[in-house]
């Protein structure tokens, strides 16, 4: 049996994959712990350093646009609703999106982030210009190769985003909630954020992915039954995780497990695993990542998934 060195965050939707009760027929997958998983898309973008990997969404896309041997499979792990990570000062001039055109905006780590991505996605979606802002990214990005349109620029000396967004430098912080900062006087741009999210997707289907499964070309290569037998593993603890969900009281929830159980009750699938179901909000993330200079053109999700996997459905 081939042991697949592995990474993915704890969660309920892998919990009992990691524990090894539920197994891909033929591998054993030996996880590593890391507590701040954007570090471990970092080495699997620039050093392949596992065979399987949960990875954030757009940064595996721009990884596969720039020659990085990685591929995924539609299994995606983890997804959000991102209404909520505009954030502006709670008595400032910002009130609606139409008053961000022309100004800064900080975006949270890297501008290829894919919580940031989805940010401005909503930005744009409202009618924001993307281009008549000047972005300030915090941090670099995983991919090394990409480089960022030329209204990107990264925060200078010590300055922290809270810092400019307190002081006014900064008219919002693109890709994080105001929960995230220390201070208290801001609040989040969309006002009632998780009910324009949920509007948003019952209107227009818009249910923003956040994590795929990615792994090496090599280890695909080598183990061409692979990419199957994951995505028939990820889908027996879909529905485990789900049943049990249903099952469990909400008093320890966590906010992913709080939203899946709300999307069940009305009635919604948490988590679809496939191509076929995602096809309109992977397109959607192709078309905004288009606008924002992130993403090149496809000729089809094919590019992306592996082959034994485009039209598997869980």
């Amino acid at each position: 049996m081939a042991i697949l060195k592995s990474v993915s965050r704890s969660q309920g939707a892998n919990k009992d994959i990691k524990s090894g009760l539920i197994k891909p027929a033929g591998f054993e997958l030996a996880f590593e712990e890391w507590p701040v998983l954007v570090k471990a898309f970092r080495a699997m973008v620039r050093e392949q350093a596992f065979d399987v990997a949960e990875m954030a969404l757009t940064t595996f896309i721009c990884a596969r646009q720039h020659g990085v041997p990685i591929i995924g499979i539609p299994i995606f792990l983890l997804r959000g609703f991102h209404h909520d990570k505009i954030t502006v000062l709670d008595d400032g001039p910002i009130k609606q999106v139409s008053d961000l055109k022309g100004s800064q905006i900080g975006v949270n780590r890297g501008y290829t982030v894919t919580t940031g991505v989805w940010a401005r996605t909503i930005l744009d979606r409202e009618g924001l210009d993307l281009e008549s802002v000047k972005w300030v990214r915090s941090g670099d990005e995983h991919v090394e190769a990409y480089q960022p349109p030329d209204n990107v620029e990264t925060i200078s000396g010590t300055k922290t985003l809270e810092s400019m967004l307190l002081s006014g430098e900064l008219s919002a912080v693109a890709g994080m909630s105001p929960d995230e900062f220390k201070a208290k006087s801001l609040r989040s741009l969309i006002t009632q954020p998780e009910e324009a999210a949920l509007k948003a997707l019952d209107s227009e289907g818009f249910y923003p992915i956040n994590h795929l499964i990615a792994l090496t070309e090599s280890i695909v290569d080598q183990y061409p039954d692979l990419p199957a037998a994951l995505f028939e593993c990820f889908a027996a603890q879909k529905k485990t995780y789900l049943e049990s969900l249903a099952k469990q009281s909400a008093e320890h929830d966590d906010p992913t497990n709080a939203r899946n159980r709300n999307l069940q009750k009305l009635g919604y699938d948490p988590l679809p695993y496939g191509v076929k179901p995602n096809e309109r909000v992977l397109n959607e993330l192709i078309n905004s990542g288009l606008r924002q200079k992130i993403l090149k053109p496809t000729s089809g999700w094919a590019d992306y998934f592996c082959e034994s996997t485009l039209a598997l459905e869980a």
